[in-house]
C-alpha cells in the first residue's frame, strides 16, 4: 500500500475507476490483474512490482490480486486472504475483510474464489474488456471463464460477445497526469537530480586523490541516493558509460575503468512511488572538458534547448524532435562529422537521414508510471489521415499518420544525443566520444516545465560544480 491517506485513495483511485466504467458501455466489465510475481532462482524472487494499469485504478501494491469493474460502476477487488502464517515470512496482508474500507471497493474476496466468481461476474455482459497482450496467458483465463459461463446458457445465462482491449481506454487516461502525479514526478525528479550531483563529485573527487574509478562506484553514488530518499528502486537499469562504451546506446554499468580526460555518460532515474524519473547527463571525468568535448556538447545542449522551446501545447510530438535534428545536423556539417561533398545541403542530409549515423535515437518518449510510459504517439482524432513514404535508409515502405498532439499535463523526454566512433571520415579529435542530454518535462498551458534541472546542464556550471 503506498503511503497515502485512506481519503486520497478513496478520492483518487475511486475517481479514476468511475471513469473506466463510464467508457465501457452498457453491459461492459473490465478485468485487470496486477503483475505476477517471478522466481530469481531457486526459492527466491525478484523484488514484487505492481502491474502499472492496476496500480493506476487501485494504489493496492500486493501481489496475486485482481480488480473487476462494471459500467455501472460496481468494483470487486480479489487479493490474498490473511494467513497468520505466511504473514509472518511475507509481510502482512490487507485482505479482503478490509480492502473495501481500505480502498474504496464495493466488494473484495479471497483470490482463491477467482475461478468460482468470476464466470458469475461475467454472466449476462454484453462486452469483457482486458489489457490485450499484456499478461502471459490472460486470454486464456478470460477463454475458460467464458466456458463456463456458456456451461450456464441453458439456465438462461448470456454469455458476453465482444472482447475489447482495456489498454486505448487506460493509456488515454495516462497520458495526461493530474496534480497529484505531477508532484510525486517533480519529487522522483529532485532525487535523480541529487544522485547525478552525487555522481559527478564522486568522480572528480576519486580522480584528483589519484584513486582507481570504474563505473560501478558511480553506479553505487546513483543507488545510494535514490534510497537515502525514499525511492523504491531504480525505475530502469542505470547506464554508466566511460568514454567510448557512450556509443552503445543502451550499455550497463559495469567495470570499465573511468579515466582522467574521457567523458562519462549517465542514464539514471529513480522510481518514486510508482512514478519514474529518466535523466541523463554527460560530464568530465575529471571535472574540465577538453576542447573537442565542449564543442560536440555545446552542440548537443544547443539541440535540446531548441527542443525545449518545441515542446508547447497546441505542437505536435514530432517538433521537438525535427528541432533536434535540424541542429545536430548543421553541427555535424559544421564539424566535418558529415562531408558536405558527399551529403549536400542541410535539407538534403536530414531528407535522406545522413545524421542517422551520429544520432539514431527518437528525442523524447512518454514518461510516468513506467519509463517509456504508455500513450497513442498518433493523434486520435486524425487517425485516418496516412501518408506513404520510403525510408531513405531501409528501404521499408513507412505508413505515417499525424503526429499526437501536445497537451498540459502530458509527461515526456527531451534527450538528443551524439555519438561518434572512429571512422577515417571523421577527424580523430571527435572520435569515441558520446553525448547525451536529457530532462523530464511536463507540457504546461504555454510551454513546458522542465522537473529534472535540479541538476546542472551547460557545461561551464557542471564544471563549476565538479570543482566544489
Amino acid at each position: 500500500m503506498s503511503a497515502m491517506d485512506t481519503t486520497t485513495h478513496f478520492h483518487l483511485y475511486a475517481e479514476r475507476r468511475a471513469r473506466v466504467a463510464a467508457q465501457l458501455g452498457a453491459g461492459g466489465i473490465a478485468i485487470v490483474p496486477t503483475a505476477p510475481e517471478r522466481s530469481r532462482n531457486r526459492d527466491s524472487e525478484f523484488l514484487f512490482r505492481h502491474d502499472s494499469y492496476f496500480y493506476y485504478l487501485t494504489g493496492f501494491t500486493e501481489p496475486n490480486a485482481w480488480l473487476v469493474i462494471t459500467a455501472d460502476g460496481e468494483t470487486t477487488l480479489f487479493c490474498q486472504p490473511k494467513d497468520l502464517e505466511r504473514e509472518i515470512w511475507d509481510g502482512i496482508r490487507m485482505g479482503p475483510e478490509a480492502a473495501p474500507s481500505h480502498l474504496g471497493m464495493s466488494q473484495a474476496f479471497s483470490v482463491a474464489e477467482l475461478d468460482q466468481r468470476l464466470p458469475r461476474l461475467l454472466e449476462n455482459r454484453h462486452t469483457v474488456w482486458y489489457p490485450f497482450a499484456t499478461h502471459k496467458g490472460l486470454e486464456g483465463r478470460v477463454d475458460g471463464w467464458l466456458q463456463s459461463v456458456r456451461a450456464r446458457v441453458r439456465y438462461g445465462a448470456l454469455c458476453p460477445e465482444v472482447q475489447r482491449d482495456l489498454c486505448g481506454v487506460l493509456d488515454e487516461m495516462r497520458l495526461i497526469k493530474d496534480a497529484h502525479e505531477q508532484g510525486i514526478m517533480r519529487r522522483a525528479a529532485r532525487i535523480s537530480a541529487r544522485a547525478h550531483i552525487r555522481a559527478m563529485q564522486r568522480s572528480a573527487a576519486m580522480l584528483s586523490a589519484g584513486q582507481d574509478v570504474r563505473e560501478y562506484h558511480l553506479d553505487a553514488e546513483l543507488l545510494h541516493e535514490f534510497r537515502q530518499h525514499g525511492s523504491q528502486y531504480p525505475a530502469y537499469s542505470s547506464i554508466v558509460a566511460a568514454g567510448a562504451n557512450a556509443c552503445v546506446l543502451h550499455y550497463r554499468a559495469d567495470n570499465a575503468a573511468i579515466r582522467d580526460g574521457e567523458l562519462v555518460l549517465i542514464d539514471a532515474g529513480c522510481e518514486l512511488d510508482g512514478y519514474a524519473s529518466d535523466i541523463t547527463r554527460t560530464f568530465p571525468a575529471n571535472g574540465r572538458f577538453t576542447g573537442p568535448q565542449r564543442v560536440l556538447y555545446d552542440l548537443v545542449l544547443a539541440s535540446q534547448e531548441a527542443a525545449i522551446a518545441a515542446t508547447q501545447p497546441g505542437n505536435r510530438f514530432v517538433d521537438p524532435h525535427e528541432a533536434t535534428v535540424k541542429v545536430l545536423t548543421q553541427g555535424m556539417l559544421d564539424l566535418g562529422l558529415l562531408d558536405k561533398n558527399q551529403v549536400g545541403t542541410l535539407e538534403d542530409a536530414i531528407e535522406h537521414r545522413h545524421y542517422f549515423a551520429h544520432y539514431m535515437h527518437r528525442t523524447g518518449h512518454w514518461l510516468g508510471m513506467d519509463v517509456h510510459d504508455c500513450g497513442s504517439y498518433v493523434e486520435p482524432s486524425e487517425l485516418g489521415t496516412v501518408s506513404e513514404r520510403k525510408d531513405p535508409l531501409s528501404g521499408e515502405t513507412i505508413r505515417d499518420r499525424p503526429s499526437r498532439i501536445l497537451r498540459p499535463g502530458m509527461a515526456l523526454t527531451i534527450e538528443p544525443g551524439l555519438y561518434v566512433r572512429p571512422s577515417d571520415r571523421i577527424p580523430r579529435e571527435f572520435w569515441n566520444i558520446g553525448i547525451r542530454i536529457e530532462d523530464d518535462a511536463i507540457v504546461t498551458e504555454h510551454s513546458c516545465e522542465l522537473i529534472s534541472r535540479d541538476v546542472p546542464v551547460k557545461a561551464d556550471d557542471i564544471e563549476a560544480l565538479m570543482r566544489g
